[in-house]
């Protein structure tokens, strides 16, 4: 990856920017509330100091435009004003995922080349285990603070954004999961992230001042997008240290939420929690996500509990919350539909295995065009000349396009599981498997799960009858991260394995093994 040249007068003059929006709203509304954790408060005017506080100190360290800061911590106020300094400085911020193991820490750290390191105290022991070579490290706990209080030179809020920060900047790098079994780097610059703003406030209803809990971690686009949107908004930012669902629904009670994220595999822990405590939310524009993977009938009970529709999206990480994310499911509707709506301001085609345009009702991979889409995957020029080949965005996902225009999934090019919102390539966990001197043959799918709409299951051809689905269970643990892990081990001779013409093992008929019915 190479960082961009200042833009010339006349395209500085056409661009937006994450800084600049941010601090528009700063001047606007200083006084408003932009940021809350647990029992403190930020004003707009408050937190634009702390960011430019910070951004000064970052550059005293020697950081420059395009330059890596890793961040491993749970989710804390400090992560959101290290998200905004990234945007005013032109650095980019690489979130780690710490459900990984230490290997694949390891190598995403090590992937970016960061020039600092910024973690917190649940993550110490980590750092030492995976950060060798970063020049420098800060401790959230006890490094941070000092450090902005040593800046001699506070910047205050209402500061213009510098004129040399091009929009095609970087601006955070986020983690997905590799075919191959190693993740790949997302590079998602601010042009991006203002873009996906914008579809946001047209396509998903999200107003100025609305208010949004950041529960799900923060190296996750679901958390991050959601941030950035509101705070150039001027709305609340709620951050939560993980899922604690009894203060997710109190929170829900006193405060109105523009788009309150619910995952699948939390719904109904909510819908008991509202239940037990007879709860009355006090509104939503919108919820939940991805709910193909939601039982109905939660669909149906959550949107009558929250008085809120539910969002039919289908988005990615490259792409934000486009492609088709803009269709919802009314108030207690028992869907039995889920056909998608193309999201605005963005180019789609359906294409086969050699490029071509199908036609309607025939199955094609989802190729994408427009401004909120990533810049590629960091360092692996390999994926990134296969994946926006003839100037589109390969998805690798299939789908069908009815008369109407909707669109409905058919499945993964690339065979993919989603649990719980995290995306799981079998590669990742048949490499594991794989290591073990009695595994003769490893092939992961898809099993479906009431609460996970997906789980990893492995079928196993072994060398020994001594080998057991323990055994391998236990391989995996501290290697790959806890949701990869396979939930079952099925062992099967070498040979019942499901071949094609070529080789291939025919995944989907193993699949058809694990699922009911």
């Amino acid at each position: 990856m190479t960082t961009t040249p200042p833009p010339s007068p006349p395209d500085r003059a056409g661009q937006l920017t994450v800084d600049g929006l941010f601090l528009q709203q700063v001047a606007r509304h200083p006084d408003r509330l932009a940021l809350v954790f647990g029992e403190r408060r930020w004003t707009y005017r408050e937190l634009a100091d702390r960011v430019g506080r910070l951004a000064a100190r970052l550059a005293g360290l020697g950081l420059q435009r395009g330059d890596r800061i890793a961040i491993l911590s749970e989710n804390r106020p400090e992560y959101v004003e290290l998200e905004m300094a990234a945007a005013r400085l032109g650095v980019v911020l690489a979130c780690q995922n710490w459900r990984q193991s230490d290997n694949e820490l390891e190598y995403c750290v090590q992937l970016v080349s960061p020039r600092l390191l910024v973690y917190s105290k649940r993550q110490a022991e980590v750092v030492q285990r995976i950060a060798h070579g970063v020049p420098q490290v800060i401790n959230l706990d006890t490094e941070y603070g000092p450090m902005l209080a040593a800046d001699p030179a506070p910047a205050t809020g209402d500061r213009p954004a510098p004129d040399d920060i091009d929009p095609e900047c970087g601006l955070v790098i986020l983690y997905t999961s590799g075919t191959t079994g190693l993740p790949k780097g997302a590079l998602i610059s601010q042009r991006a992230m203002v873009a996906r703003a914008m579809i946001a406030r047209i396509d998903l209803g999200a107003q100025p001042g609305d208010a949004f809990i950041a529960w799900a971690p923060l190296f996750h686009m679901v958390s991050t997008d959601t941030v950035y949107a509101t705070l150039m908004h001027g709305g609340t930012v709620i951050v939560m240290d993980g899922l604690d669902v009894a203060q997710l629904v109190a929170i829900t009670a006193r405060e109105f939420i523009g788009h309150l994220t619910l995952m699948p595999g939390m719904i109904d822990r909510v819908i008991d929690e509202l239940d037990r405590t007879g709860t009355q939310p006090k509104g939503c524009r919108s919820i939940g996500c991805m709910a193909d993977l939601v039982p109905a009938a939660q669909i149906a009970r959550i949107t009558a509990l929250y008085r809120a529709p539910f969002r039919n999206s289908f988005g990615s990480t490259e792409t934000g919350s486009p492609p088709a994310s803009r269709g919802s499911i009314a108030i207690g509707e028992l869907p039995r539909r889920l056909s998608k709506q193309q999201n605005s301001f963005c180019q789609i085609k359906l294409v086969d295995e050699d490029g071509v345009e199908v036609a309607d009702g025939q199955p094609g991979e989802l190729c994408f065009r427009g401004p909120s889409l990533f810049s590629g995957y960091w360092a692996n020029p390999k994926a990134n000349a296969e994946d926006f080949r003839g100037g589109w965005f390969h998805m690798g996902d299939v789908f069908v396009r009815n008369p109407d225009g909707t669109l409905d999934f058919v499945d993964r090019r690339k065979y993919l599981i989603k649990s719980g919102g995290e995306n799981i390539y079998p590669a990742e966990i048949e490499r594991v498997l794989l290591t073990h001197p009695d595994v003769l043959e490893a092939v992961v799918v898809r099993r479906p799960d009431a609460r996970w709409g997906e789980v990893p299951v492995a079928f196993v051809a072994r060398a020994n009858d001594s080998l057991g689905g323990d055994e391998l269970k236990a391989l995996c643990r501290g290697r790959i991260a806890g949701y990869k892990q396979p939930k079952a081990v099925i062992f099967i001779p070498l040979a019942s394995f499901p071949r094609s013409t070529t080789g291939k093992v025919k995944r989907h008929e193993l699949e058809q093994r694990v699922t009911p019915g």
